[in-house]
């Protein structure tokens, strides 16, 4: 390649360019080399009961009403939701079981980890289990973790090449995409079989309202009482999945245990892992923070009947459930009980997904939902929210129809939430929608990790929970509300045809007749891409 010598401004990209394509070209020279021996996984363990006089066991059963019954309380602000796992994090005196899809080692996921490992040396048994995706990079920070004392740590159907960059662990072993482009997506966090929180965050500062700038609007619920054992059930099948691997198993040891822990004590100190900014003293539901409530040693939760699903980690390797070779149900899905749960509405469905691509059985469940005269509401990010562009492709393939049916649909505008006078209480300064959860007839609400489309419904494994509680209901109704009030744009059908956006700008209506907020490149792009995307893949 021949660079003129008055362009060195271009040099530094261009070689930059070359080198990642003879990376992949390497990559692709491999590709079906790269692969993991059989026989990986790990010595098997269960989830250990509440112990009666735990500190975490006596405080949630001091508030339970009902041995049959199960407490949670919505952490809708994402500060008040990262106290609440670091304050049971440091309240754990017996185990941790932790699982997350993704793990950021910034300054919020390193303090993250800190608390894991603090807890663990004072003698609390941690399980901490991580989908491999994203994990490479961090090959160093996680073996000096792993040489902690009564610390585990485990990767889901891990990708046969500890290389960073993702592009090219698929293209390494790309005989395995089915297997390694199916991830764990689920996201828990149990502390002594007591108490837990799940939802729909991953870990760190943008999940946590801890960044000046871009933010995820998300929910979790802290959750107590009968459903815990249920949760550990389903945390102990994956950890004693086939498909989970001890990192020690992939990634040697560089050095002794004691080496290894004074790293990890230098890469989480404090000038790199300082503590979070304290959480104000109530959020917008009313609560202090977990923490305080924890030292008090009363926690107000709402009480109801709920159940949890989550998928089989088979899904690693493709499992669908089928008797004799014909395909079923898989009535044990988190997909499936979402979609039941709609299929029986009788009044109103309000369903917030940061992606959505209902597919055809979903767009027939929404039609026969309008059919039978139940409201439907769907709140989703605009293109120029999006932090998935590919899906918005998916996703605009089926919004006009559902707007001819009387489906309301709202697209989250980072803008508009910017510069909303309420929504700060969530904390976003700048917002996408990360969101995943359901109201069904103002007393069905879920809470989980599924997002309406085809990854979550087919290739990734998910964690649901589906709570009957009004009360529960009607707070979420009052969020997303404040949000369609503040936050978002409303997608109505064009008088002249076509779709067109309603909202407001400096009080005044607006109306618009393309994607909002987009800049004429990112529409271009959308066009450009549309035909190609794959949407059983997104």
């Amino acid at each position: 390649m021949h660079l003129h010598p008055s362009s060195p401004a271009r040099a530094a990209p261009l070689a930059r360019l070359a080198c990642r394509l003879l990376g992949w070209c390497l990559a692709m020279l491999l590709a079906g080399c790269a692969s993991l021996p059989p026989d990986l996984a790990g010595p098997p363990s269960q989830a250990l009961p509440a112990v009666v006089d735990a500190p975490l066991a006596r405080i949630a059963r001091m508030a339970q009403p009902d041995a049959e019954l199960s407490g949670f309380r919505l952490l809708p602000a994402g500060d008040f939701a990262l106290d609440a796992r670091l304050a049971l994090i440091a309240q754990a005196s017996h185990t941790l079981d932790v699982q997350y899809y993704h793990l950021e080692t910034d300054a919020t996921g390193l303090h993250f980890l800190r608390a894991l490992r603090e807890a663990a040396l004072r003698g609390v048994r941690v399980r901490l289990l991580l989908d491999d995706l994203y994990t490479a990079g961090d090959s160093a920070l996680l073996d000096a973790l792993a040489a902690t004392p009564n610390l585990e740590l485990r990767l889901y159907n891990p990708l046969p090449t500890r290389s960073a960059k993702v592009a090219l662990r698929f293209a390494a072993s790309l005989w395995q995409f089915d297997r390694l482009q199916r991830r764990m997506h689920n996201k828990l966090l149990v502390a002594d079989g007591a108490l837990a929180v799940a939802g729909g965050r991953n870990i760190g500062a943008r999940y946590f309202f801890q960044t000046a700038g871009e933010n995820f609007l998300d929910l979790d619920v802290l959750v107590a009482g009968a459903l815990l054992p249920r949760l550990g059930e389903l945390f102990d099948r994956y950890w004693n999945s086939p498909h989970v691997v001890p990192l020690a198993r992939l990634v040697p040891s560089d050095g002794p245990p004691a080496q290894r822990q004074a790293r990890f004590d230098a890469w989480t100190d404090a000038q790199h892992a300082p503590p979070p900014r304290a959480p104000p003293p109530n959020d917008m539901l009313g609560y202090a923070p977990v923490s305080q409530d924890l030292r008090t040693g009363r926690l107000g939760l709402i009480w109801a009947r709920a159940e949890a699903y989550a998928d089989t980690p088979e899904r690693a390797i493709g499992y669908r459930a089928q008797y004799g070779g014909v395909p079923l149900q898989d009535v044990d899905s988190v997909r499936y009980n979402l979609v039941e749960g709609m299929r029986r509405a009788r009044h109103s469905v309000l369903l917030c997904s940061p992606y959505l691509v209902p597919g055809p059985y979903g767009l027939q469940v929404l039609r026969e939902a309008r059919a039978r005269g139940a409201t439907v509401q769907l709140i989703t990010n605009s293109l120029a929210a999006s932090d998935e562009p590919f899906v918005h492709t998916a996703y605009r393939r089926y919004r006009a129809e559902l707007v001819a049916l009387g489906v309301e649909i709202d697209e989250v505008s980072s803008r508009r939430m910017a510069s909303s006078p309420r929504l700060p209480l969530f904390g976003a300064a700048l917002g996408r929608l990360h969101t995943k959860t359901a109201v069904i007839d103002g007393e069905l609400l879920f809470i989980g990790s599924l997002n309406f489309d085809p990854r979550s419904e087919l290739h990734n494994t998910e964690l649901g929970l589906f709570i009957r509680s009004r009360t529960l209901a009607s707070q979420m109704l009052r969020l997303a509300q404040v949000l369609r009030e503040q936050g978002v744009w409303h997608v109505r059908a064009g008088r002249e045809g076509g779709l067109e956006w309603h909202g407001e700008d400096d009080g005044a209506p607006t109306v618009l007749h393309s994607e909002p907020d987009a800049s004429w490149w990112d529409r271009l792009l959308l066009e450009l891409v549309a035909p190609f995307t794959p949407e059983q893949l997104l």
